[in-house]
């Protein structure tokens, strides 16, 4: 272009930045893509950030290792906001119809249902971390350096934020791999590995850039289709999974017994919260045909659930203690999971959520956080507060309205959760769990991190769930 020389040597007013920062005149200059090119662009981006969000949901609850189950809730939540970043985007570019249930190549289908259906939690990292991830990231690049950064600035905005977040996230994908992946299980996945480069080609890249290979690809773990697990999974670190030995929030609301251990007891009820993204990643995967809002809100409140968990690992560790020694069980999401429809489960969380907005719910914990004298538990739980506050709203705006009114809401919530909380008996009988009261070793760890004697009353703690839900409402013995 002939003005580009003149453009190169044009001068702003006392050197200012031009173009209000965004590019140089001989940048903004030269011609970029096309609003068309532009659009399908974003919409292969749009599909990878889509497909992603389904695949890392869709493995939270099967994942047993812990590190892996919140990492993979993190990840399916940032997937989440930039799938809604591009939607926007994308609208705003004389686009409706939009298109975006559309696949935008059959490769790349192949390529995420490869990765969604992959049977080992190493190929599934280096599925997501190796392959998919930074591709979508190559690709963004490229639409930076292709794109007009001013007359494209807002796409170029959404590939920044969404460039920064995918490096966090292809990092921790990287140590993972590092931590878990040898070099025979790398070598067992060569070929799939292989098949994923080669789906990438089929496409044409991921952003359908390059000369598509026209190779013909072969599914190999999608050849049948993927079935969601819905039984929870942990690690070796947890263990006496069934446990309900010990009823922390009878504990907790005992007037009876001091703030500070009630802040221990507090802290197993967020590690405890991993039961909820395993849970909530069911009604996510199982649930079709809602708006993009619906799962975008979700991903947001099982992300939180999971940022739970990690403050109360965060606070054990804070306070000396060994969490491993309480038993975090999985009875609630393995039932809801196993037996329940996903309304039956989300009328469940709903019902929680609500109870948990009166003044002897999350007020009451913030304030117990502040009167135990641990400036950590008044953190915790002034944040895991505000976070309760937006899921109780969630749950307003995307499960009530399924319901002639909200008092009707809240019943089928509550007869829900009392029909599989009452197996406290079957599980003892069937050999699965003692009910062993774990509270003794927790206690007295904390009590010699605080120089203290144990109190004997608080030592000698030893309600169970029996008969109780966490409600603190009866529930009829099972057996």
């Amino acid at each position: 272009m002939k003005n580009c020389k003149v453009a190169e040597h044009y001068q702003s007013y006392r050197g200012l930045s031009t173009l209000a920062g965004l590019a140089t005149i001989a940048e903004a200059a030269r011609p970029g893509l096309s609003v068309a090119g532009c659009v399908a662009r974003l919409k292969r981006y749009h599909y990878a950030f889509l497909r992603l969000h389904e695949i890392l949901t869709a493995r939270i609850t099967a994942e047993p290792i812990y590190e892996l189950k919140t990492g993979f809730s993190h990840h399916a939540y940032l997937c989440a906001e930039h799938v809604q970043a591009l939607r926007t985007r994308v609208g705003e570019m004389r686009e409706p119809p939009l298109g975006l249930e559309e696949i935008p190549h059959p490769a790349l289908e192949i390529l995420f249902d490869e990765i969604l259906a992959a049977p080992t939690t190493e190929e599934l990292l280096v599925g997501i971390y190796e392959k998919a991830l930074p591709a979508l990231n190559a690709a963004l690049q490229r639409h930076m350096a292709d794109t007009n950064r001013l007359t494209d600035a807002p796409s170029i905005r959404v590939c920044r934020f969404a460039r920064l977040e995918l490096a966090d996230m292809i990092d921790f994908g990287r140590k993972a791999i590092a931590s878990l992946v040898d070099e025979k299980a790398r070598t067992a996945m060569a070929s799939w590995l292989t098949l994923l480069d080669d789906c990438l080609a089929a496409a044409g890249g991921l952003e359908g850039t390059e000369k598509p290979t026209g190779k013909t690809i072969s599914r190999l773990h999608s050849a049948k289709p993927y079935a969601y697990d819905s039984v929870p999974r942990r690690d070796e670190r947890f263990q006496d999974l069934h446990n309900q030995g010990v009823n922390p929030e009878a504990f907790l609301y005992n007037p009876d017994f001091p703030p500070r251990p009630k802040a221990l007891m507090m802290l197993f009820k967020r590690l405890r919260e991993i039961d909820v993204p395993e849970m909530m990643a069911s009604i996510i995967t199982q649930t079709k045909g809602k708006p993009w809002g619906y799962y975008r809100d979700m991903s947001r409140q099982l992300w939180d659930e999971a940022r739970h968990a990690m403050m109360g690992e965060v606070g054990f560790v804070a306070l000396g203690v060994d969490w491993t020694q309480a038993r975090v069980t999985h009875n609630w999401s393995l039932r809801l999971n196993t037996e329940c429809t996903p309304m039956e489960r989300h009328a469940v969380l709903y019902f929680i959520e609500q109870g948990l907005m009166t003044k002897t719910g999350k007020r009451y914990e913030w304030e117990v956080g502040v009167e135990s004298g641990i400036p950590l538990m008044a953190t915790i739980q002034d944040y895991d507060w505000a976070d309760e506050v937006l899921h109780a709203a969630l749950g307003r705006e995307w499960y009530i309205p399924q319901f002639g009114n909200r008092k009707e809401a809240i019943d089928y919530g509550d007869q829900c959760w009392s029909r599989i909380l009452s197996n406290w008996t079957d599980v003892r009988d069937q050999g699965l769990t003692k009910h062993e009261n774990w509270w003794p070793r927790i206690y007295l760890q904390a009590c010699k991190n605080w120089n203290e004697p144990p109190d004997p009353k608080v030592l000698a703690y030893d309600e169970t769930y029996e008969n109780q839900r966490a409600d603190l409402k009866t529930v009829a013995a099972s057996g």
